[in-house]
């Protein structure tokens, strides 16, 4: 009787041999997945320290802005204070020869008996002229009146004079000088203005300025 030949007695060694095939294919993707892990949590790492060293230089940046802008905040608070505090330096050092000038007149007059008060009144002229320079230097500016129209944002009218020689509103004298600063009224003109004859008699022309203070006419 014959024997039978045992099934898979010849394949059993292929059979071996692809399961161990399959193993090393799994270890080396494992092996693979490994190092790809290894590398994305190396890229990771240097990622977060970069943007650490990012973070700490915008820090360190904002920390030097803060610092400068409270700096500046200082350096403006002073410069403010001082420019409060001395602001007209230049006005008050252009004006001191004139304070001279003037105390060198009154010693002058007072110091000589038969001194001619012509004399004392022309220096006091010059005086006064080359202050008014050194003032419209610094923006002072005159307001001319007489002769002029009537204006309610430049002039206070003081009293109304009836006259025939000149129109109505016009300026007819000028009590008391008024001056602008560049462009803005420091003390407005006071003045007469003139009038018809006959004309209804009012307390103030239409869109004059207020009344004088007690302080003012005194």
């Amino acid at each position: 009787m014959e024997e039978m030949p045992v099934k898979g007695g010849s394949q059993g060694k292929p059979m071996e041999e692809g399961g161990e095939s399959n193993q090393a294919e799994t270890a080396h993707e494992a092996s693979r997945k490994k190092k790809r892990r290894a590398a994305t949590s190396e890229e990771l790492k240097r990622a977060l320290e970069e943007q650490k060293r990012l973070a700490q230089d915008n820090y360190e940046k904002f920390l030097r802005a803060y610092a400068e802008l409270e700096n500046y905040k200082k350096r403006v608070e002073r410069e403010k204070a001082n420019l409060l505090k001395y602001g007209n330096e230049a006005l008050i050092r252009d004006l001191l020869p004139f304070i001279d000038n003037l105390q060198r007149a009154v010693e002058h007059a007072s110091g000589e008996k038969n001194n001619s008060p012509e004399a004392l009144i022309q220096g006091v002229e010059l005086t006064l002229k080359d202050l008014m320079r050194v003032l419209e230097k610094h923006g002072l500016k005159p307001i001319e009146s007489v002769g002029g129209i009537f204006d309610p944002n430049l002039h206070e009218a003081m009293m109304q004079v009836e006259t025939e020689d000149h129109e109505p509103q016009t300026i007819v004298e000028e009590f008391q000088k008024g001056y602008l600063l560049g462009d803005r009224l420091l003390r407005p003109a006071r003045v007469s203005v003139a009038t018809r004859p006959g004309s209804p008699a009012e307390g103030r022309t239409e869109g004059e300025g207020p009344s004088p203070s007690p302080e003012d006419e005194a």
